[in-house]
């Protein structure tokens, strides 16, 4: 595999966790740099180490984690999207609009996971092609943490003007994503 097809496969991978960090930026009270960056950095962590995962798992338990990785993604992304769209909803317009500061490890590590489940698959069809695992995986998650770092930023922007709705739209994306992966392994839209 060339570099330049690594590239486009990290950056393609890595889409997914843009779009869930866009949301997550914009319902956090103007987030800084510094947050963005540690969301880039738990995306991009654990977006490295799942194709990691999935090399090492390789042939005898391939059929097993694709029978079911879209499954867990969409439940995950599911059940944190109907979380933040109730959080959402729970705001009346008499509450003051104090959008947290930053979001919690366990809610980014979540929905990192939940995002990186394909890059697991991924790293399973590595395993039978000649790639250098390891710089591969560090380029999908280079990739990521500058996505979901720009995502972040970009939602920061996004966040005042939509107000209490940021969160209700960042809920509606994760569970998009999750239905998404759904669809594309069920093959519904193919």
């Amino acid at each position: 595999m060339t570099f330049i097809a690594t590239l486009i496969l990290a950056f393609g991978m890595s889409m997914d966790a843009f779009a869930a960090a866009l949301g997550k930026g914009a319902s956090l009270h103007r987030p800084n740099f510094k947050e963005a960056l540690r969301t880039g950095l738990i995306f991009g962590v654990i977006e490295m180490l799942t194709p990691l995962i999935g090399w090492a798992i390789g042939l005898a338990a391939s059929r097993y984690i694709m029978a079911w990785d879209h499954w867990v993604a969409f439940a995950l992304l599911t059940v944190l999207g109907g979380r933040m769209i109730m959080e959402g909803f729970r705001q009346t317009a008499d509450d003051p609009c104090e959008a947290p500061q930053r979001h919690g490890f366990m809610v980014l590590a979540m929905t990192a996971v939940a995002t990186s489940l394909d890059a697991l698959a991924v790293g399973v069809g590595l395993a039978f092609l000649q790639v250098n695992i390891v710089l591969t995986a560090l380029t999908i998650g280079a990739a990521t943490t500058i996505m979901a770092t720009t995502g972040v930023m970009v939602g920061r922007f996004i966040g005042p003007i939509m107000g209490k709705w940021a969160e209700v739209l960042g809920g509606v994306v994760l569970i998009s994503i999750g239905c998404t992966i759904l669809s594309e392994h069920l093959g519904l839209f193919s």
